[in-house]
């Protein structure tokens, strides 16, 4: 019985992909595989947490691209409303002049204006 199950454990080890890990790990190469590992586990921690380009700041760089894109279309709102008040002070005397006398402080000829301030 125990040649079978020899028999079986050395078909399910040495043919899949475990088994193969398993004879690199204790083979005669198995220095280099384990050196292999742990420069890679060295480089992923490196490229997660480390200093230059690392995965945290490409978050922090997504949240500030978010964050500047959301500013820009608000600015684009207010280029647009600003740009609708333009139009109307065009082709509107009575908003033109409405505008003037109360950022200006212009007045008709023979009015007095009165600036009072808050």
């Amino acid at each position: 019985m125990p040649k079978i199950v020899n028999f079986v454990e050395t078909i399910i080890l040495k043919g899949s992909i475990l088994g193969k890990i398993k004879d690199i790990f204790s083979g005669e190469h198995r220095r280099l595989a384990w050196f292999t590992v742990i420069l890679t586990v060295g480089f992923i921690v490196m490229k997660l947490f480390g200093p230059g380009n690392t995965v945290i700041h490409w978050i922090e760089a997504k949240r500030e691209i978010s964050r500047q894109e959301r500013q820009m279309d608000e600015y684009r709102r207010e280029i647009e409303a600003m740009n609708q008040d333009i139009d109307e002070l065009k082709t509107n005397r009575d908003t033109l002049e409405k505008f003037a006398r109360e950022h200006f402080g212009f007045a008709a000829p023979g009015e007095d204006v009165y600036i009072v301030d808050e």
